[in-house]
């Protein structure tokens, strides 16, 4: 399975690819594709140097062709990017491609982190997706709570609970057998993607707990 990561040259990107690389193909995506060949070229040394051999390979190139290749497509980039950057590359995706969105519409406050959605009543980071998607029900909604900083270290394990909002079985399925290859990670289905909100809504709350409470990079576990 050829898994894509559209902005795959940031801290996400990176620990997607050293998690899924052993048994998956990765394609980084970056408007750069020079700045995607170094990085995969990073990374691949990284994993070579973790795991001794993996069956994945991964390569970089530009988000177009990426979006193009993939069989799952991983949209790491910021909300207020959606509409330039969907437009322009999931028309261009597989009618049996999976999208997988791990956005969050989020702000920096006086108060602390806010959800726009409820700050400034604007679409989930799912329906400004969605508009964009070629077969909508393929669209998933996932690993909005998971802490960059661990995933990056391919040793360390993240004992901890992904909230997972979709409307296809076979879509839903397919994100949760990657979850669940990220040793001690557990999706938790909460629902169909009408529900996104609530998932999304999980990073604004669990960022400010970390801040008030002084605590280091932390997951959510449902106990």
């Amino acid at each position: 399975m050829k898994i894509g990561i559209i902005g795959g040259t940031g801290g996400m990107g990176k620990g997607f690819s050293l998690r899924w690389c052993v048994n998956h193909d990765i394609l980084i995506g970056s408007r750069d594709a020079v700045r995607a060949n170094e990085a995969a070229q990073e990374y691949s040394a990284l994993a070579i140097k973790e795991y001794s051999s993996v069956k994945g390979k991964i390569t970089g190139k530009d988000n177009l062709s990426v979006a193009k290749e993939s069989d799952v497509l991983v949209l790491s980039i910021p909300y207020e990017n959606i509409d330039s950057i969907c437009s322009q590359l999931l028309p261009n995706a597989k009618e049996s491609c999976v999208v997988i969105s791990p956005i969050v519409p989020l702000t920096k406050t006086d108060a602390g982190f806010e959800f726009i959605s409820f700050k400034e009543k604007k679409p989930s980071a799912f329906e400004l997706v969605q508009k964009y998607v070629k077969n909508k029900s393929k669209l998933v909604s996932a690993f909005h709570t998971i802490s960059e900083k661990k995933l990056i270290d391919p040793k360390l394990v993240l004992d901890s609970d992904i909230f997972v909002c979709g409307d296809d079985e076979n879509a839903v399925n397919i994100v949760n057998s990657l979850i669940r290859e990220i040793r001690n990670l557990r999706p938790i289905l909460l629902g169909p993607g009408s529900l996104s909100y609530l998932a999304e809504a999980a990073t604004p709350i669990l960022l400010n707990a970390m801040i008030k409470n002084k605590m280091k990079n932390p997951g959510i576990k449902i106990i």
